[in-house]
């Protein structure tokens, strides 16, 4: 059954819920507490909770996390909340410097249970500023964890699991599903690592994350009336990648569209390739592949131009059909 909570709803009683289980779990960030987020997904926790354990920071990403990344260390489980996920650069040498190595540095002495929760996407009038993607640059950094849910039940499973997650979790969650319920029925609880296929098809895969699920899926109910069986898999996780669903998944149909919203070069959609390519040269499997990504541009203000910057349902549409009328040979 689909949840009866969009995703911030279901974000905001999760984090409730959390911080009433186990009182380590904190959130700071800025204006969490009187606001209750820029989105709302913290409202009513400050009235809930306090000031002690929902903390209203400065206009400094850098002191957020060296806040958190310090008590993380001491034993509390901070979860912080970046407005947007373009804000994060500043922070970038704690998280990915100091967080992110530091159980590794340590031998395994120490563990960091920081989980960054943030926003992204291409959302109205965002201008360039406000409209990055992040995830991709990211996988040049190993050591932590980078999930995007797609839905309320995946989000309040997967927000619960990076909670309780000893080391580093990045929780990207698509601006543009805030108030979204779940892509389809009957989700099962899955490890917040391990992809999901949401659609079961067989001429050709394709793979996406956040609200590019959501449009593969209708782009491939648009397909079925063109004889045309389209298996998607929303990643849920960006790193580590579950490498073995995807392969599997374009070995049985042929065919792989990597989608990504994130523009063209490198990143997650250049990753998926070349992970099926590899396997083609190792296994001589004829699997054709193809991406279609974000435009190599700053997203512009004006809201007709910003739709353009991102893939669009028609965009995939007609991909995923060339696609599955290429010959293979």
């Amino acid at each position: 059954m689909r949840s009866p909570l969009t995703l911030a709803e279901s974000l905001r009683a999760t984090h409730a819920e959390l911080m009433a289980e186990d009182p380590r779990v904190f959130v700071i960030g800025e204006d969490v507490g009187l606001l209750g987020g820029a989105f709302g997904v913290t409202k009513g926790l400050l009235e809930r909770f306090g000031p002690e354990r929902v903390r209203d920071a400065p206009i400094s990403e850098t002191a957020i996390l060296g806040a958190a990344i310090g008590a993380a260390l001491l034993g509390m489980r901070p979860i912080c909340e970046m407005q947007f996920v373009d804000f994060l650069y500043v922070g970038l040498d704690q998280l990915l410097h100091q967080a992110a190595t530091a159980h590794f540095a340590s031998g395994g002495a120490n563990s960091v249970p920081l989980v960054v929760r943030a926003n992204y996407a291409v959302g109205p009038a965002s201008g360039p500023q406000d409209t990055g993607t992040l995830y991709g640059a990211l996988l040049q950094f190993p050591g932590m964890t980078i999930v995007i849910p797609t839905g309320p039940t995946d989000a309040a499973a997967m927000l619960r699991q990076a909670v309780q997650d000893p080391n580093p979790v990045l929780f990207l969650e698509p601006r543009q599903l805030y108030r979204a319920g779940d892509p389809v029925d009957d989700l099962e609880p899955l490890c917040m690592t391990k992809a999901r296929i949401v659609r079961k098809g067989s001429d050709l895969t394709c793979t996406a994350v956040g609200g590019m699920v959501i449009r593969a899926l209708a782009a491939a109910e648009r397909m079925a009336g063109q004889d045309v069986s389209v298996e998607v898999i929303d990643l849920r996780c960006v790193m580590p990648l579950d490498e073995q669903t995807v392969i599997n998944s374009a070995a049985s149909t042929g065919r792989l569209l990597a989608l990504d919203e994130a523009p063209r070069g490198g990143g997650l959609a250049a990753e998926v390739l070349a992970l099926v390519s590899e396997t083609n040269a190792t296994r001589r499997l004829p699997v054709l592949v193809r991406r279609l990504t974000g435009a190599a541009a700053p997203v512009a203000y004006a809201p007709a131009l910003a739709k353009e910057a991102v893939p669009t349902e028609a965009a995939i549409e007609a991909a995923m059909l060339e696609l599955a009328r290429t010959t293979r040979a």
